[in-house]
């Protein structure tokens, strides 16, 4: 009864993470100003790094768990440059 319940958990998470990139991914492509467009790429990375990690719960291998601690780091980079560009125009002072 639990595995079953894991399972069916696990598979409507995975359609509702599915569903929240696209909202992102629109809000990506369509936001009005770089700020929206910056944030949507923000919840974007991370929505995908949590569809990774329920993909590694489901099949129980490591690997997929390694590829979420890689794209939290460089979201992480990605979003702070970003922000320092908006901010100042510039990345490398």
């Amino acid at each position: 009864m639990t595995e079953a319940l894991l399972s069916w958990s696990l598979l409507a998470a995975q359609i509702l993470l599915g569903l929240a990139m696209f909202c992102a991914a629109w809000r990506v492509l369509r936001g009005p100003r770089a700020q929206d467009r910056v944030i949507g790429l923000d919840t974007l990375y991370v929505n995908g790094m949590m569809l990774l990690l329920t993909f590694g719960m489901r099949s129980g291998t490591a690997l997929y768990f390694e590829a979420a601690l890689v794209i939290a780091l460089l979201g992480f980079v990605s979003t702070a440059a970003l922000a320092k560009f908006l901010m100042r125009g510039e990345v490398i002072e």
